[in-house]
């Protein structure tokens, strides 16, 4: 659509869709597929946000009710049954929407089952649908769209970027990217009308009939709201910086409840050497696991053990799901301390351990930065990312940790890995390993988050609520910005949302704008 050659100007269309990641995508999608005149708008200067980062297995349920089941225990009764329902259902439908998408570009869709993360009521009736291969599309090294390394997550989006694509060269569907927004419209009635964004260097007044969907994230790279809505701070913004809280604001500012703000997503990691690198770095990824639930094989060896700044260990460190809960204990506040006594915490490892395998990874989506992790760990000793000592002692003294506490630490953990079970925290046997043969090795730990779940509360129609409970008209809301999960996370669980969410949120903004539009006609 074209606009006036001025320093401020309009547009207008059925429905406007803000953040062009996974759940926009879908909406704008579904959007056009109702017959809506579509805008879809992203402020950074590539599409993808995150979502190009995922790990491309969107959840689904081959039993819908069983679906229910396991995300009313992940949720914990902290969203409503309603929204919960459409979810699960729209997660047993996954595979064929994934499926009709393909149609565009031949993508081969694989749908495996998989068990919940945790051993809910509906676990085992869970599974992952995956775009295996896209015809003509190689993984390019270098990072495709900027994500660095190239992730499951590039397909997935791929093919919806595939079906935007489609879609724009018909017409009705515009995708204006470098176009951040700063403001919803609303009308004398309260109802959102349009937004204020700036493209081409200028203003643009945005109208949309239908509604304005809100696609854009959560707040994971804004330090002043991570202050204000974390338990502790700080906390590393993993992958990207596009993510700052925008949408968020947008939708406070036109009466939105938001739910769900404390929760994030991530596990903990470490601070790069260069106070000037944005993102945290991700520890070694290993496999999830399940409670109660067999592996398929054995897990993998974890080489070190985490204490705090007390030298005391204090959790499990191989968790069933490390990037979800394995950022909550440094929440901990003590009061005698009066300090977060886990914040920062420390992992500590062997020669056998450094030697092992690389300690941590980045995955970021960013056109600047980046950080390739040495196989053997050396060259972080080199930058002080980890710190090296010939005695356990010693080691404790240059990270200000108290020597016979650490000391005494690690011989607890040796005895308990040659008896072969950790009796203080349950890690699994086949994990542990002793730290024992020198020099020896720490690196301090902090939060790092992946994706926060919280924003604007909205109903299953993903029509944004204020706090009365009363759908602010013209407003919707899709993704993680203002997720379900307010307890614990399912992995995949965000993607399902995109396009679960993003998909309803987008006919019903087409929807609403029909009855504008054939009032215009006539």
């Amino acid at each position: 659509m074209e606009l006036q050659s001025s320093t401020s100007s309009a547009a207008q269309y059925d429905v406007v869709v803000v953040g062009y990641g996974a759940a926009g995508a879908m909406a704008a999608i579904e959007a056009w597929d109702a017959g809506a005149r579509v805008l879809l708008i992203e402020k950074m200067a590539q599409p993808g946000g995150i979502s190009i980062l995922s790990a491309g297995g969107v959840r689904i349920a081959f039993d819908a009710d069983q679906g229910l089941a396991y995300l009313r225990e992940t949720c914990g009764g902290r969203t409503p049954d309603d929204l919960l329902q459409a979810l699960a259902q729209g997660m047993h439908a996954v595979p064929e929407q994934l499926r009709r998408l393909a149609r565009v570009n031949g993508a081969q869709i694989s749908v495996e089952p998989a068990a919940g993360n945790y051993p809910f009521a509906g676990c085992d009736a869970l599974g992952y649908a995956e775009v295996a291969d896209i015809p003509g599309f190689a993984q390019d090294p270098a990072g495709w769209l900027h994500a660095r390394p190239f992730r499951p997550g590039c397909l997935l989006f791929k093919l919806l970027l595939d079906n935007v694509e489609h879609r724009r060269r018909q017409g009705r569907l515009d995708v204006w990217l470098s176009t951040p927004a700063d403001r919803l419209m609303k009308d004398a009635h309260g109802r959102v009308t349009g937004l204020r964004v700036q493209h081409g260097g200028r203003a643009v007044t945005v109208h949309a009939q239908g509604g304005v969907i809100l696609a854009c994230g959560g707040f994971e790279a804004d330090e002043e709201m991570k202050r204000q809505y974390l338990p502790a701070m700080p906390v590393l913004a993993g992958s990207f910086a596009g993510n700052t809280g925008d949408g968020i604001r947008m939708a406070q500012a036109v009466g939105a409840d938001l739910w769900h703000m404390w929760h994030f997503h991530g596990p903990y990691g470490m601070r790069h050497s260069d106070p000037a690198y944005p993102f945290g770095l991700y520890v070694k990824a290993l496999p999830m696991w399940t409670p109660e639930r067999p592996t398929r094989r054995p897990l993998p060896v974890m080489p070190w053990i985490v204490v705090d700044r007390r030298g005391r260990r204090y959790i499990d460190e191989y968790p069933p799901y490390m990037s979800d809960t394995g950022v909550r204990q440094f929440d901990f506040f003590d009061p005698q301390a009066h300090a977060h006594t886990r914040l920062p915490s420390f992992m500590v490892f062997d020669e056998a351990g450094r030697r092992m395998y690389s300690m941590g990874r980045a995955i970021t989506n960013d056109p600047q930065h980046w950080y390739d992790w040495s196989e053997d760990n050396l060259a972080e000793v080199e930058s002080g990312m980890l710190q090296r000592a010939d005695s356990i002692a010693a080691l404790a003294r240059a990270a200000g940790i108290d020597a016979a506490a650490l000391e005494a630490t690690v011989a607890t953990w040796n005895a308990a890995c040659a008896a072969g079970r950790d009796d203080a925290f349950g890690r699994r046997p086949e994990t542990m390993a002793p730290i024992v043969e020198g020099p020896f090795y720490l690196a301090e730990l902090w939060p790092v988050v992946i994706n926060t779940q919280g924003g604007p509360v909205h109903d299953a129609r993903q029509r944004v609520l204020d706090p009365f409970g009363d759908p602010i008209e013209g407003l919707y809301a899709a993704g993680e910005m203002g997720s379900v999960f307010g307890h614990v996370y399912m992995a995949g669980g965000n993607l399902a949302e995109c396009f679960v969410g993003g998909a309803a949120a987008g006919r019903e903004a087409a929807q609403r704008s029909l009855p504008a539009r054939q009032r215009n006609a006539a």
